[in-house]
């Protein structure tokens, strides 16, 4: 096998351009392998990370499944070649960040042409039937998709309140039923999860998998590695914030679009830095009034445009007051007490936003 040098790209965009020989290539979250319908000339093992297999239907997507380090993908497209072009069957897209061995399909049939004939008529008939129930899976395979739930049904969500909701009850229950305290943290392992979301409340892999990293990321869950050196040893510091972020969501999912809490991402940045400072300062009162030229000069130092105008949505629900200036200084009442208690729902919600409008671009 011929390597070139480890490629790393970021981002939506979709692998191109590179060299087509076999060698190793590296995706970032997010990123796209390959899209249904594309031409083939590769197959693929991974190294490390998780792959998403989906395909487009209608306004939404199918998800199919994940794949892991060990696993092959690409390779149906060899097999079924129609009229000598080989397409792929699915879209892959990289969860976490993730490498692969690329092999080109001219190297993989000088090796399968090496083989013994009869080892190479039991690969092939293998390819055929797996093929044929693909194509049988296909002709039975539901019209229903993940969509979103609002005016326009189309509108493809990666993550319904539904499927945001069971996740969450799966994790508070079988946190509080098999999570071990130890200090002030709660340990599970992540098969007994696992075991409860896709088993029992049948979520599937991918949404799991993507949960997973999302609360990862919202600084919810650190992960440690078992005794056989997997990341399969979840730590959580208290059950009772999915709990809040459940009922957080249920109650918005059933209030009045004109009344349920809509915070843009540069006024939860802003109400970040002011719940971070407060907390530093150990306030305990209900209302504090804070100066805001300090938040305001930081995010210009690090070349991010925010304006007065931004805490408008913050306004609008009574976690701030009006912005005075006084000796040329901004500053402004905090519902502290209100802002503590719900921000880490606000912040949750709008990641799951993020991901949904980031998935519902792929193309």
């Amino acid at each position: 096998m011929n390597n070139v040098a480890p490629k790393s790209t970021s981002g939506n965009d979709h692998v191109e351009n590179r060299e087509k020989k076999s060698g190793i290539i590296v995706l970032n979250p997010s990123q796209v392998l390959f899209n249904d319908g594309d031409h083939a000339d590769s197959l693929f093992i991974i190294q490390k990370g998780q792959l998403r297999l989906f395909k487009p239907k209608g306004k939404g997507y199918v998800e199919l499944s994940v794949l892991r380090a060990g696993e092959v993908i690409g390779e149906m497209a060899y097999f079924s070649a129609d009229d000598g072009e080989n397409k792929r069957s699915c879209s892959a897209q990289a969860m976490t960040r993730t490498e692969i061995i690329e092999i080109s399909f001219k190297a993989f049939e000088k090796t399968l042409n090496n083989l013994n004939p009869w080892f190479k008529t039991i690969i092939n008939s293998l390819a055929s039937r797996l093929r044929k129930t693909n194509l049988k899976l296909k002709e039975l395979e539901s019209n229903s998709v993940t969509t979103g739930y609002g005016k326009n049904v189309g509108e493809y969500k990666f993550f319904s309140n539904v499927d945001i909701i069971r996740l969450l009850t799966v994790f508070y229950l079988a946190i509080k039923a098999h999570g071990e305290v130890r200090g002030d943290a709660i340990y599970i392992n992540r098969k007994t999860l696992k075991f409860y979301a896709i088993d029992i409340f049948n979520i599937l892999d991918v949404k799991f998998e993507e949960f997973i990293g999302l609360i990862k990321q919202q600084g919810l869950l650190k992960i440690e590695l078992d005794p056989d050196k997997l990341p399969n040893i979840f730590i959580f510091e208290k059950s009772e914030t999915f709990r809040a972020i459940f009922l957080f969501i249920n109650t918005q999912r059933n209030v009045a679009d004109d009344k349920k809490i809509k915070i843009t991402d540069k006024c939860e940045m802003i109400l970040e830095k002011i719940l971070s400072f407060l907390y530093e300062q150990n306030h305990d009162a209900q209302r504090v009034d804070v100066e805001l030229d300090p938040f305001f000069k930081e995010f210009q130092s690090q070349n991010i445009t925010v304006e007065v105008d931004d805490l408008l949505p913050a306004k609008q629900i009574r976690l701030v007051g009006d912005v005075l200036v006084n000796n040329g200084k901004m500053s402004c009442w905090v519902d502290y007490q209100e802002l503590k208690k719900i921000f880490t729902q606000i912040k949750f919600t709008n990641a799951i936003n993020r991901v949904n409008e980031r998935k519902s671009k792929l193309k």
